[in-house]
């Protein structure tokens, strides 16, 4: 079977906890035995994954020498992708969850952007991140470095057709909320609490003119200082961290699936 490769503390631990079946292999550096390595290994160990020592220099041209591997770099095979995003809606509301949080990025080509993103949106507890086939970064080996775990974790799907993704999204009952600096209406003023999909552009260009006609609403994130606009992974965090506020205050206790708990549960039942 086709493996790919994960390299870093987090991105092999995630995958460790939520998958350890599909790790082939675990590179380790020899030269690293400090108690968070000896700790680590001892993991892999208790779950009779296989250990290779191997150099550093080795690993460095693995993962292309300009990222940092932190001396683990795992062999995994590909977690199942079968899934689509109704799947997942439909998995959740038939489990009860409703109160959906979704995020969506319009034209996002930085993959460092986007596993930041990721990361964010695996903390906030999103159902889903999407984005359009063209004109976005995939999941690649820098994403999944950046996420931290997060891209093992947190739904991903790519649409040939974002309009008519979002439009699908509010035949569901899922307010599309736009962000744009343009925007008359405050994040802050805005009702979050609800099924929401929040949508959010590129640093610099924004949403594109069809995506922005098709959310319910645009809102702006409201700028103090001498800057004109946020990196897209800061955008994401106070969006969607602004809906997680609202809906804890709404109920308290956990009112979100975590994307997580899903991946997990959907793998399993494969």
């Amino acid at each position: 079977m086709k493996t790919h490769l994960l390299f870093g503390f987090h991105a092999v631990g995630v995958r460790l906890k939520t998958h350890p079946k599909t790790l082939v292999e675990v590179l380790v550096d020899p030269e690293r035995r400090d108690p968070r390595m000896r700790s680590f290994v001892a993991r892999l160990k208790a779950e009779d994954i296989r250990l290779v020592d191997t150099d550093a220099a080795t690993m460095d041209r693995l993962v292309g020498g300009h990222l940092r591997h932190q001396g683990v770099v795992a062999r995994v095979q590909p977690l199942p992708k079968s899934h689509s995003l109704d799947d997942t809606l439909d998995a959740l509301e038939a489990s009860g969850r409703r109160n959906h949080l979704i995020l969506v990025l319009d034209g996002v080509t930085d993959p460092h952007n986007l596993g930041a993103c990721l990361r964010v949106a695996d903390g906030a507890g999103v159902a889903a991140v999407i984005a359009p086939t063209d004109h976005a970064v995939g999941i690649n080996a820098t994403v999944t470095k950046v996420a931290s775990g997060a891209a093992e974790t947190v739904p991903y799907f790519m649409v040939t057709n974002l309009a008519r993704a979002l439009n699908e999204l509010k035949e569901r009952g899922i307010r599309v909320v736009g962000t744009t600096d343009t925007a008359e209406a405050s994040l802050f003023g805005t009702e979050l609490a609800g099924p929401t999909a929040l949508v959010l552009g590129a640093e610099g260009k924004g949403l594109r003119s069809l995506t922005e006609r098709t959310c319910d609403l645009l809102v702006r994130i409201p700028m103090r200082g001498a800057v004109e606009s946020l990196n897209v992974s800061v955008a994401s965090g106070i969006a969607l961290y602004e809906a997680v506020r609202q809906r804890e205050a709404a109920s308290p206790g956990p009112v979100v699936a975590t994307a997580a708990t899903m991946a997990t549960t959907m793998a399993t039942t494969d």
